[in-house]
């Protein structure tokens, strides 16, 4: 990488949407701490309305899409269309609802730490998935039990 240019970062990386650096931790310091607590928010602020701004696009492009098309097949394939629009938008809800539970946690200074023991979910994790509520052993515990149960 030749100097002054950034690495690049993946299309899909929650960093790149909300336009932030990683956060860059100073030796000794307290962890969820004001700074990275204003950090994690920025980031989950800006993806909820990226997110919001995206339902908003689907309902007006339904909307001017809408026809009523005298062949049958034309009809079906607008609405298997409108469908998967409508099942993208359901999910994006819930992540939506989720964004603000995990917001409301960073705001009562509850944000960063396992739902499950307790301990430090950790910055980089919190980066990749801002939504965490387990650590990584927990997850992965969380996983291999349900793969058994499904197996």
């Amino acid at each position: 990488m030749q100097e002054g240019q950034k690495p690049k970062t993946s299309s899909l990386s929650i960093l790149a949407i909300a336009g932030v650096d990683p956060y860059q931790e100073k030796p000794g310091e307290e962890y969820m701490n004001d700074a990275q607590l204003a950090h994690f928010k920025r980031i989950l602020e800006t993806w909820r309305n990226q997110l919001r701004d995206e339902v908003d696009r689907t309902v007006t492009h339904m909307q001017d899409e809408a026809a009523n098309f005298p062949d049958p097949v034309d009809r079906a394939v607008q609405e298997e269309e409108f469908s998967l629009e409508l099942r993208n938008r359901d999910r994006e809800r819930k992540l939506i609802k989720k964004i603000e539970k995990t917001l409301k946690k960073v705001d009562d200074e509850d944000f960063g730490y396992c739902e499950s023991c307790g301990i430090e979910i950790g910055i980089r994790r919190l980066e990749a998935r801002p939504t965490a509520d387990l650590c990584i052993d927990c997850k992965t515990l969380a996983e291999m039990r349900e793969k058994q149960m499904a197996g």
